[in-house]
């Protein structure tokens, strides 16, 4: 894969690791300020949460939590429904300054996309679109979903590929209002040949480079 080395904006990498929704929210909410100031530049910031679920602005959202239990459920500023996050899931949040050119938020998710087909190509996996629905999807299944918020034309908010996630916690949710058996996870569709979590980050990363068309800091 090739990455962007010249032609536009810088687009840093940050791997927070493994982060409490919360603390990734607010590091969100400080780079939006940042990076439509100019005071730093484009970021991806790379996550992976303990268990939490997040409503999006559909109004149908809060009716598609069906049993949350011990799990904390947390309303946001992003677009879609609800959805799940956890560990083996990795998060990708682009906070990026959006040029006259690109402010179109419906290709900003298809590029979003693309960032995720190009990452599972990497490891053999033929995915794609689904008609009608945003996020990545493999022979009917979701691998990846994809939900975003814009202010002064910086994005926030961004992806979730399913690489280790432990599916059974989809069954809380109607995810983005699917019934939960629509999702899939590169390990349930690979088994052993799952690559690691680092690999993915690294491959993540490239393929938002390559999607965003800015040049890795």
């Amino acid at each position: 894969m090739s990455v962007v080395a010249a032609g536009g904006p810088e687009l840093r990498i940050v791997d927070l690791g493994e982060l409490a929704y919360p603390e990734a929210y607010a590091e969100q909410q400080r780079l939006v300020e940042a990076v439509a100031s100019g005071i730093e530049p484009d970021t991806v910031l790379l996550v992976e949460h303990p268990h939490v679920i997040t409503l999006g602005r559909s109004r149908e959202a809060p009716a598609n939590v069906l049993a949350s239990g011990e799990v904390a459920v947390v309303q946001t500023e992003r677009g879609g429904d609800v959805t799940y996050h956890g560990p083996g899931q990795l998060v990708a949040y682009p906070i990026v300054a959006l040029r006259t050119d690109e402010r179109d938020l419906h290709d900003f998710m298809r590029r979003l996309e693309d960032a995720v087909i190009a990452t599972l190509r990497q490891a053999g996996m033929e995915a794609g679109r689904s008609p009608g629905n945003t996020g990545v999807w493999l022979s009917g299944r979701k691998l990846a979903s994809i939900g975003i918020a814009c202010r002064r034309w910086v994005t926030w908010h961004g992806l979730a590929l399913n690489v280790r996630t432990d599916l059974g916690y989809f069954q809380r949710i109607n995810p983005c209002g699917f019934e939960a058996g629509v999702m899939t996870s590169m390990h349930a569709e690979l088994g052993a040949l799952t690559p690691s979590m680092a690999q993915c980050k690294e491959w993540l990363a490239d393929a938002l480079c390559d999607s965003l068309e800015r040049r890795r800091a």
